[in-house]
């Protein structure tokens, strides 16, 4: 055989894998629409419309995924943010007289309800996890939102997005909440079905199948979801523009007038259909989603999308400076017409997941609602204080914003004016903690933590009644015995072991 005779068949095989893999990419589609028609012919008919709706939101994702157009980063290609990208909090910061009475009006909040509490060992909604003065997350942001409709005499409703996980407990719920000054409204984000990750066929067969089956897409669903429960229709035509998206557990993402009217009324006319929250990244933040400059369009990049080589360079906090608090100020005509138009495009965050119920292994497609970023016009991000960002993800933060830290002022939390310095306390609770059962019995009271810099708990410890830490302190019980802090104890920079030696820190 000739060189060149070697050179074509060599091309040969080459079309031959592509060809093959394309195929295999247009069998895999077929397979899972006939999958997804399938389940839909299960449905029964007062749920068919919305199970259909469904499927498609999650058909495109399915075809995205198997064309790789996923979430892969070159890294090379990533630019330094240009200028305006992020705007200063203060630099945008207005007097509350200047701002038009009747900006409230346009506003809507939405609050992602779809969270459980297993994380911290409960069940049920993660927003009935009691935070501050016997309130709950819920409790609170009621609260918030009468405040400010009897303050400014005007009508902002809250919207709860759930997921299949939490919207039977959050309906039983809101019952309580009947003579709140406040419209509340719910509807569930979609319910997209696992895949085996060896043959991508879904788990579910029927509509009804196992919840273990099913699995809520990410935040990044929230778009599809609020258009087509109608509520974005209905709000629009109520005259409503503006819509604040928040998780639910960040207990500083407040209603801010600063960054409504700047929304509403942005700088010499520039056109701004979104803003995203940052923050200030610390060590505690580094896996914290940021901002960068991709392809010409500002884009969010979270952790699982980066290469493995990169990780500590994204960890790093002089090269990422600011990560996203999650707090987003959103035009809902631009989301409206972006839906429509089926021009939002999110990257996919591949989730391996073992099942609860049979340990096989499969993949869940998901997007985050921050990734649309690139999408809006004008988008850009504030950099907000960090008060803005109180989120409670494990005990340690339950721990803080239960602590005499916090005040509590119309369902918001505040930070105690006795506090020398703004910074919060770096607390570690070991595993003995984890669970808000297990951490309620080890303190007979929350410590007075006001001039705590930093906390290290480990192993079997309890607290009495009324102690106050100060400066760092470190308690670590050894296996097999138990640490007792006795009622009004003062520990201050000290180091308590296993064999109740105390020494100076």
């Amino acid at each position: 055989m000739t060189s060149m005779e070697k050179n074509l068949d060599n091309k040969s095989k080459m079309w031959n894998v592509d060809d093959f893999q394309a195929q295999s990419k247009r069998d895999s589609e077929i397979a899972m629409q006939h999958d997804l028609d399938a389940i839909i012919d299960t449905a029964p008919a007062n749920q068919k419309e919305i199970m259909i709706k469904e499927m498609k939101g999650f058909g495109k994702l399915f075809s995205r995924y198997i064309a790789n157009k996923g979430s892969a980063i070159d890294w090379k290609k990533i630019e330094p943010l240009p200028a305006g990208a992020i705007r200063n909090y203060k630099d945008i910061k207005i007097e509350e007289s200047k701002i038009p009475k009747n900006i409230l009006d346009q506003l809507v909040v939405l609050k992602l309800n779809g969270g459980l509490g297993t994380s911290m060992g409960c069940t049920g909604p993660k927003s009935i996890i009691t935070v501050h003065t016997n309130a709950t997350f819920l409790d609170l942001t009621i609260q918030q939102i009468e405040y400010l409709n009897n303050k400014y005499d005007s009508n902002v409703p809250l919207v709860l997005m759930n997921s299949f996980n939490t919207h039977q407990d959050t309906l039983k719920v809101l019952r309580k909440y009947k003579s709140a000054q406040v419209d509340i409204h719910c509807f569930n984000q979609s319910r997209y079905p696992r895949i085996y990750k060896d043959n991508l066929h879904p788990v579910a067969n029927k509509h009804d199948d196992h919840h273990d089956c099913w699995y809520p897409p990410g935040h990044g669903d929230t778009y599809a979801a609020f258009s087509n429960s109608g509520l974005l229709e209905k709000f629009l035509k109520q005259g409503k523009r503006y819509i604040f998206i928040s998780n639910i557990d960040n207990l500083g993402a407040v209603v801010d007038l600063t960054i409504l009217n700047y929304l509403a009324n942005p700088p010499a006319g520039e056109r701004c259909d979104f803003v995203m929250e940052v923050t200030d990244k610390t060590r505690s933040d580094v896996k914290g989603g940021t901002l960068i400059s991709y392809e010409n369009k500002l884009r969010l990049l979270e952790i699982a999308q980066v290469p493995k080589d990169h990780v500590d360079e994204f960890k790093s906090i002089k090269k990422f400076q600011i990560f996203n608090t999650n707090n987003l100020w959103i035009d809902m005509k631009a989301i409206h017409d972006l839906y429509v138009s089926d021009a939002l495009d999110m990257e996919i965050i591949i989730n391996n997941k073992t099942m609860d119920s049979t340990g096989a292994s499969v993949i869940q497609l998901e997007t985050a609602i921050g990734a649309a970023i690139k999408c809006f016009n004008g988008a850009h991000g504030i950099n907000v204080p960090r008060c803005r960002f109180l989120p409670v993800k494990k005990t340690a933060d339950l721990l803080l914003v239960m602590s005499n830290l916090y005040t509590l002022k119309c369902g918001t939390l505040e930070m105690n004016p006795a506090r020398s310095f703004p910074s919060v306390p770096l607390i570690k609770l070991g595993d003995d903690f984890k669970k808000v059962r297990d951490f309620a019995r080890r303190f007979e009271n929350i410590p007075d933590i006001l001039e705590l810099d930093h906390l290290t708990v480990s192993g079997d410890v309890t607290f009495g009644k009324n102690v106050i830490l100060k400066g760092t302190v470190i308690i670590i019980a050894n296996f097999g015995e138990r640490i007792d802090i006795p009622s009004g104890a003062v520990l201050e920079n000290k180091i308590v072991t296993g064999n109740l030696r105390i020494m100076e820190h």
